[in-house]
């Protein structure tokens, strides 16, 4: 009771704090095609020289609404309120109470006809709005958001406007289809996309401040049982309203890497990105938007090598980097207080810079945390410059073998069942577990539908920083399959660090995900064109995982481990090819046996970048 009375009194004290110091206002701007977007504006009382925004538009509310009801907390982090911005959060075209039709990850149009219109035209207009309409403004607008306010804030560096001076896209999504939130590499994140898509991709009835209830409810905790129980994908139209949900329709109609995908991708257009100061944010354990803010610094330094952007990756979980010292996530700890480091001595300065050009943020390139040494590193560019490859070949006789192959041919195989699928995690939960990206392994080692390759003892540190590419050889007994590669960082059995969740975790022998990534390898010649396995041919299936920054520690092991279900994180392959899984029906889901090779020609490997 205390508690919750100390929480009240906290917020109400919140609320005292900005009607004394704001004055908020609620318009609605046009844009260009005369759509109208709902926009919460609050203005510094009393200020005693001229202001500049910080802007974030949202597709999540810009609530609460009503001129008398104030949020209390401002900025990325909520502790900005006494920093005299205006700041700004509008309601995206479509949503809540703005006016027009929502899109999913609006595509942006090069060549625009009068009266068109996208997202960059949509923050360009109310940028432009602002600084027509909103007194004592000091000419500088700054953009941010996390997920997807963070693809917003991406959006806006494609054709940015001139006042548009600062941007921080945190956790932006990138490409929904190839590595963010929805697919990696082609399979879909089943519980993540269809929990989310249920309430989020209702269809409203004109301007709203509530979209209601999701379209179905689990009735358990148990997410394994219940995506299992729900079958074939397409089941979930009939069984759990998931036909209610346009998004839901358009998503598994479109199962390529067709136009509808390819539209969708931001990093194509970022060409003007260096007209503005970017600070990029990532989590190196985000389950959701890891790789978006790799692929947009990826492309922003190729299109525009004088640019003036920098990336920050942590060791954090979807926006955790705002919230928390950020010194453990799951069963393991750091020393290093990740998260107020990078709030007090990499975010706020860098506002501070760029829009009040009172403070200097010396920011590298790239700041990246090294969770295996429990140490920031910096870099002139990311992958580092000093970075070499190296290859782990994967033995039958179960070892790594690092940087030479053994000339003799040889396999492991096991037999894949969907009906049986490997599970992603050992926490009981119907969504995406958090913990996933970094959980100890052991709980699946041992199952016989997942091959294991170990190397020995490490005799000195080994710092893994940069992209990782698993190459495998393979062959089956179906017509069609997914594998799964995990890199992971086996401690010693005398490991002494405690979990934070507690002495009853044995942490010696942990086995810590350091990445994890599936690909369904109908699409290993194209992402727009699948093409069958011919049952017991060999070949090969090569794609990319999303970068690390990892020490391994002497008297630590590397370990590689690949299976081909990975449930429910992502959706079962039938293992019998299909034109759209998404349309697949109970008879076409099949047990098969697959091999992976190892030596010779067909040696299978993970390719890893090595810091000297």
């Amino acid at each position: 009771m205390r508690k919750s009375i100390l929480v009240l009194l906290a917020a109400v004290s919140a609320q005292g704090f900005s009607q004394t110091v704001y004055e908020k206002s609620e318009v609605l701007i046009p844009m260009r095609d005369g759509v109208k977007l709902f926009t919460s504006i609050y203005t510094p009382k009393d200020s005693p020289k001229a202001a500049p925004f910080m802007l974030q538009r949202t597709p999540y509310s810009c609530a609460p609404y009503g001129p008398t009801r104030l949020k209390t907390a401002f900025g990325p982090d909520g502790t900005y309120g006494a920093e005299g911005y205006i700041f700004v959060t509008q309601d995206v075209r479509g949503r809540y109470m703005s006016e027009g039709e929502f899109k999913w990850m609006t595509p942006y149009l090069p060549k625009k006809k009068p009266g068109q219109t996208d997202e960059s035209t949509d923050t360009y207009d109310t940028i432009e709005w602002l600084l027509k309409n909103v007194p004592k403004n000091n000419g500088r607008v700054g953009i941010y958001g996390t997920s997807f306010p963070g693809h917003y804030a991406a959006q806006a560096l494609i054709d940015p406007h001139p006042a548009l001076v600062a941007a921080s896209p945190q956790a932006p999504m990138a490409d929904n289809w190839l590595g963010d939130d929805m697919h990696h590499n082609g399979a879909f994140y089943l519980p993540h996309a269809m929990n989310f898509i249920a309430g989020f991709g209702k269809v409203r009835q004109g301007p709203t401040t509530n979209y209601g209830p999701r379209v179905f409810s689990h009735d358990t905790n148990d997410g394994y049982q219940f995506f299992l129980k729900m079958g074939p994908l397409k089941n979930a139209l009939t069984q759990y309203n998931m036909n209610q949900i346009p998004l839901w329709k358009e998503w598994v109609s479109h199962p390529n890497y067709d136009e509808y995908w390819a539209t969708q991708n931001v990093p194509q257009h970022l060409k003007k990105a260096d007209k503005v100061a970017v600070l990029l944010v990532g989590g190196w354990f985000d389950a959701e938007d890891l790789q978006g803010p790799l692929a947009i610094h990826q492309a922003i330094e190729r299109f525009t090598p004088r640019n003036n952007t920098s990336i920050v990756m942590g060791p954090w979980y979807h926006g955790s980097w705002n919230g928390g010292p950020g010194n453990s996530l799951y069963d393991i700890a750091w020393t290093t207080r990740t998260g107020e480091d990078f709030r007090n001595q990499l975010q706020r300065p860098f506002f501070r810079k760029y829009l009040w050009q009172d403070a200097d943020a010396t920011i590298p390139e790239a700041q990246v945390f090294d969770a295996g040494a429990d140490v920031w590193r910096s870099f002139g560019q990311w992958p580092p410059k000093a970075a070499k490859r190296l290859s782990l070949y994967l033995e039958d006789d179960r070892t790594l073998s690092a940087g030479r192959r053994t000339l003799r041919p040889g396999f492991r195989e096991y037999v894949s069942d969907p009906a049986s699928p490997v599970p992603n995690s050992a926490t009981t939960t119907v969504g995406m577990a958090r913990s996933y990206m970094l959980e100890d392994q052991r709980f699946v080692a041992s199952r016989p539908d997942v091959l294991t390759y170990e190397s020995p003892v490490l005799g000195s540190d080994l710092t893994l920083a940069g992209p990782l590419k698993a190459s495998l050889f393979v062959s089956t007994t179906g017509t069609d399959a997914d594998f799964v590669v995990k890199l992971i960082d086996v401690f010693p059995n005398d490991y002494s660090v405690a979990s934070p969740r507690g002495a009853d975790v044995k942490m010696g022998g942990y086995q810590m995900m350091v990445r994890g990534e599936p690909m369904r390898a109908r699409f290993r010649k194209s992402w727009s064109k699948p093409i069958p396995f011919v049952p017991g041919k060999v070949e090969k299936v090569e794609f990319s995982m999303p970068d690390v920054c990892h020490t391994f520690r002497k008297g630590h092991r590397f370990m590689v481990q690949i299976h081909s279900t990975w449930f429910p994180l992502m959706d079962r392959n039938p293992q019998t090819f299909v034109p759209n899984i998404f349309e697949a029906s109970a008879e076409d889901f099949k047990a098969a046996t697959h091999r992976v090779f190892s030596g010779g020609s067909t040696a299978s490997r993970l390719q890893v970048t090595v810091l000297p």
